[in-house]
């Protein structure tokens, strides 16, 4: 295992991991991170420090508590609908009633909010 610098992984494949990761486990520590992925610790709160500019990463501190972690309500995969798909499916509910306008509303819940 490379102790330093990721030496099998460029630093954009092994941000993209950590990015992974966080999106599955919702949080994680520095420490864990870096012996996973064959780094140091400094390697990784670098990568940190860089997509904090592009994603919602929230650090934590605290010896049991620390650790980074992906914010709530951030899912990298998830799928949204677009204002006006949004405006079209609650056109179509209004004609809709029981279980197919709850239907419609669950997927409003789950796709437009």
């Amino acid at each position: 295992m490379e102790a330093r610098g990721g030496g099998d992984v460029g630093a954009a494949e092994r941000r993209q991991q950590i990015l992974e990761l966080l999106c599955q486990r919702r949080k994680e520590t520095v420490s864990n991170l870096a012996a996973e992925l064959g780094v140091c610790e400094r390697t990784i709160r670098r990568d940190i420090e860089t997509l904090t500019l592009q994603y919602p990463i929230e650090t934590c501190c605290g010896r049991y508590g620390g650790g980074v972690k992906m914010a709530d309500w951030y899912h990298r995969d998830r799928r949204r609908l677009t204002p006006r798909q949004a405006a079209l499916l609650r056109r179509l509910a209004a004609d809709l009633q029981g279980e197919d306008l709850e239907d419609m509303n669950q997927i409003l819940i789950q796709f437009a909010s």
